[in-house]
């Protein structure tokens, strides 16, 4: 071989290297955010605590500082006018055995029963991170 041509394939693996090692420096990782609708039974702590008319116990979510608390417009409200016996909707993630809100949804208290507010709703999001070596 010529030392040209040498040249040649040395150039074209370096920039297949360089490729290789930028694409694999790239992870994917997938989030599932689940919503579950009940009454606030207990809000303590670090955790809140909701009923359902499906579950028969009551079911443990962990909140952070990162926790949202919104009405139903959308509007954020004060942590401190979430109380026992409010309707929620919750939004969390699985963190191991824990059960993370992210977002609470306070509904105004109703007199009467709706049989849908306590569907859970499954929704996947793909947050893509780019990391560089």
């Amino acid at each position: 071989m010529k030392l040209s041509n040498i040249a040649k394939y040395a150039a074209v693996l370096t920039v297949a290297v360089l490729i290789h090692s930028h694409a694999s420096a790239q992870a994917v990782s997938t989030t599932t955010t689940t919503t579950s609708a009940g009454t606030i039974s207990d809000f303590s702590g670090d955790s809140i605590v909701i009923r359902t008319e499906s579950a028969p116990e009551p079911i443990r979510y962990t909140y952070t500082k990162q926790t949202t608390y919104v009405d139903e417009a959308g509007t954020p409200v004060s942590m401190e006018l979430v109380k026992s016996g409010l309707p929620v909707t919750v939004y969390y993630i699985k963190d191991g055995d824990r059960m993370v809100a992210n977002k609470v949804i306070v509904r105004k208290r109703t007199t009467t029963t709706v049989p849908a507010a306590d569907t859970v709703i499954e929704k996947k999001t793909t947050t893509t991170t780019t990391e560089e070596k």
